[in-house]
């Protein structure tokens, strides 16, 4: 697919990057936890983290049309991750990714906060359905919910 790659080692900066930033846009509003969002989980930690453990970007792949924009992480067709630029959020790049996934990964599920409404609405515009499955979030009060491609 145009623009897809698989992630490689220098990415990783880039990749913190991103997941950081939409960490912090997406997940913060719920947790509010000021020491992890802005203290531990920053892009230094994070690429430190890549870094000392490579097989992170296994099952990564990259939107990469000169920079990289999103990146999404599937394993064994269960979504692990997929994030955007939160700047170029609506341009489609998510939409690529999650195509690429399930056209050439065989995506077929994933867990997402269930507070994260916008996540779970853009999945479901994809062909994702709410199983009814839910678990709590590690170390949280929140829950989790499975979507599984119809």
């Amino acid at each position: 697919m145009k623009h897809i790659r698989p992630a490689e080692t220098g990415d990783v900066c880039r990749l913190s990057e991103i997941e950081v930033f939409n960490y912090r846009l997406n997940f913060y509003p719920i947790f509010k936890n000021d020491e992890f969002y802005f203290k531990e989980y920053t892009t230094e930690s994070l690429s430190e983290t890549y870094k000392m453990n490579p097989e992170m970007i296994k099952n990564t792949y990259v939107f990469d049309d000169g920079c990289v924009k999103g990146f999404i992480r599937v394993t064994e067709g269960v979504i692990q991750k997929l994030f955007v630029e939160p700047v170029l959020q609506g341009k489609g790049i998510g939409d690529t990714l999650l195509t690429y996934a399930i056209r050439e990964r065989g995506a077929h599920s994933l867990w997402a906060l269930e507070k994260n409404v916008r996540a779970i609405a853009f999945y479901e515009r994809h062909g994702f359905m709410k199983t009814g499955d839910k678990m709590l979030e590690d170390d949280t009060d929140e829950y989790l919910v499975q979507l599984k491609r119809r």
